[in-house]
């Protein structure tokens, strides 16, 4: 079992900047594929972002490319999502989850292990 807690969402004006933490625990967490999703209320949950095992690969949506950057630090545990130039259509829950295997994924469903979420408020 791998345990994720998200934080650092808040409320923001738009143009501003959050920077999202997402703790793991339980396992070797250097053996995981990362990602960041999100859902806004009525949507369906959409990836954001992924990073490799070591950091070394990353992949986002096409929609927060140059505004978001995902990274993470093996010896805390920690993978970090760094959004700036923040637009109200980015107004939703962030959620990190876990994917055990080597592979970057975009789906949902290639992840085994989620977080509770932290809300992100973007206002105009």
């Amino acid at each position: 079992q791998v345990q994720l807690v998200e934080s650092g969402g808040g409320l923001v004006q738009a143009g501003g900047s959050l920077r999202l933490s997402c703790a793991a625990s339980g396992r070797t967490f250097s053996n995981y594929v990362m990602g960041w999703f999100r859902q806004a209320p009525g949507k369906e949950r959409e990836f954001v972002a992924t990073i490799s095992r070591d950091g070394g690969e990353t992949a986002y949506t096409d929609s927060v490319k140059g505004r978001f950057t995902i990274s993470r630090d093996n010896a805390k545990n920690t993978v970090y999502l760094q959004m700036n130039s923040l637009k109200p259509e980015d107004t939703a829950l962030y959620y990190c989850a876990a994917r055990a295997g080597a592979l970057l994924a975009r789906a949902r469903t290639a992840y085994n292990y989620w977080g509770q979420g932290t809300q992100v408020t973007v206002s105009s």
